[in-house]
């Protein structure tokens, strides 16, 4: 089961300061785009990544409670993204949220 139209609506209206929100389905998940640009993305369980390619945003985000995308290889050891999950408090709050997303867009 992938990500729904629910889902979806939710990301663009938590963005929607942003600039022009765009999405695009992948392996039941979700990539999202500001202006043409990629800055998050959304697991197939609804939860919300933002896009920290460097040392100093993603330090940010570990300082507040956000989580590295892992996953499990084939080999058994683990991988990871560049992806680092919105933190709790801006997940119901939009200026926060765009926050992030500004700063994964200003700094990848």
């Amino acid at each position: 089961m992938g990500v729904g139209t629910a889902e979806i609506e939710f990301a663009k209206e938590l963005f929607a300061q942003v600039g022009e929100i765009t999405t695009r389905k992948m392996m039941g998940g979700l990539s999202i785009y500001a202006n043409g640009k990629i800055f998050a993305m959304m697991r197939q369980d609804g939860r919300l990544y933002i896009k920290a390619t460097t040392g100093a945003l993603a330090e940010r985000l570990d300082a507040a409670g956000a989580m590295l995308f892992t996953y499990d290889k084939k080999d058994g050891k683990q991988g990871h993204m560049n992806y680092w999950t919105l933190p709790e408090a801006a997940l119901d709050d939009p200026d926060a949220a765009c926050h992030w997303a500004n700063a994964s867009l200003d700094a990848n």
